[in-house]
């Protein structure tokens, strides 16, 4: 870490702590606020009667001790309380369960029943769930929102077809590069040791299409990579990269967006069955209750972040010069990727959509 940069813990702003280095923290946030924490989960209370309690297995990369391990603790509490202890959570936070591929994989064999995914987590179980984060694309709020709204509902009967129930969506922030080096235009990526997450094929396209080489790590290795100098570049959201405590490691962030990162909680619709009904139905009425507040909660808390970096010291890189060097590099990933992650239909559509709301 730079000596003249304060560590990262410093940093701290309305209910962000950035003690919290998760790979789920801003997607807590927005989840946690999406299914609610406190008493508004409404549950009703049932009649006390001895018999087993239903247990969901829940995972998140989110840490124990955290504060969002802390608030899916209190959710457990809240909801054995309105349940007369018929529903509980055994939580496997701070990447207990392992990291997405593997929930994924334990999700489908039964070994869990629910979990908090980032879209590399959600693409492994529906492929086409990764057009949302097509390189270059989406790049604002307007238009992420205008193609959740249409693409939504049979993104979710696919999960329904691969036995996940989504609960709900939740936004993760603005995607951002972040450098040791100065990148204005692709042809810069050249010369950095970027970051591939190795179960995201998405960045590591992009790489190659710029002539440049990710160095493929877990996420949970990232930060032992910028620590000895493996990686010296990455893509995150500023309150990811804050919470993560990544951002020490850079010097350098582009100003504009490189797309906008999302997530969703996912229960096996098997498990979600077993529920009882009053449960069920609250659970369903706080999702949608609590859905445009916590994604308007992390939007905010992701430019916080933003401001926060820059004033601890990180240059703003405008990428605007080069604009059109950066669009068609996400052209031409995106045209390698069709097939791939997602039908050359489906991309068309989101294009469509993303193109009327340019700008906005």
């Amino acid at each position: 870490m730079r000596p003249d940069r304060a560590p990262c813990h410093r940093i701290a702003w309305g209910r962000i702590d950035a003690r919290t280095p998760s790979c789920a923290v801003a997607l807590l946030v927005g989840l946690l606020a999406l299914i609610g924490t406190n008493r508004e989960l409404g549950v009703a209370q049932a009649p006390a009667r001895a018999q087993t309690p239903i247990v969901v297995r829940l995972a998140t990369l989110a840490p124990r001790r955290s504060v969002w391990a802390r608030a899916l603790e209190r959710w457990d509490r809240e909801l054995q309380a309105r349940t007369a202890g018929r529903v509980r959570l055994q939580i496997f936070a701070g990447g207990a369960a392992g990291d997405e591929v593997t929930v994924v994989r334990k999700l489908r064999a039964g070994q869990l029943d629910a979990a908090a995914l980032t879209t590399t987590g959600l693409g492994h179980v529906v492929r086409p769930v990764f057009v949302l984060q097509a390189p270059g694309l989406l790049r604002s709020y307007a238009q992420l929102d205008a193609v959740r709204r249409e693409l939504a509902p049979e993104l979710e009967a696919q999960f329904a077809q691969a036995g996940l129930h989504l609960v709900g969506w939740a936004d993760v922030g603005l995607a951002r590069l972040f450098s040791a080096h100065r990148l204005q235009r692709p042809a810069d990526l050249v010369r950095t040791r970027p970051w591939a997450w190795r179960d995201n094929p998405i960045f590591e396209e992009v790489l190659r299409e710029a002539g440049a080489r990710g160095v493929a790590l877990a996420l949970p290795e990232v930060l032992v990579g910028l620590q000895t100098g493996r990686i010296d570049t990455f893509a995150a959201s500023a309150l990811a990269a804050v919470g993560l405590q990544w951002y020490p490691y850079a010097r350098f962030v582009s100003e504009e967006p490189i797309g906008v990162v999302l997530g969703a909680l996912v229960v096996r619709a098997d498990r979600w069955a077993a529920l009882p009904v009053e449960a069920r139905e609250a659970f369903a009425e706080a999702a949608a209750r609590h859905s445009a507040q916590g994604q308007q909660a992390v939007r905010e808390q992701d430019e916080r972040a933003y401001r926060a970096i820059l004033a601890r010291g990180l240059e703003a890189v405008p990428t605007g010069p080069a604009r059109a060097e950066w669009e068609a590099l996400g052209r031409r990933a995106r045209a390698r990727l069709t097939g791939r992650l997602w039908p050359a239909e489906l991309l068309a559509r989101v294009e469509r959509i993303a193109a009327a709301h340019a700008g906005r």
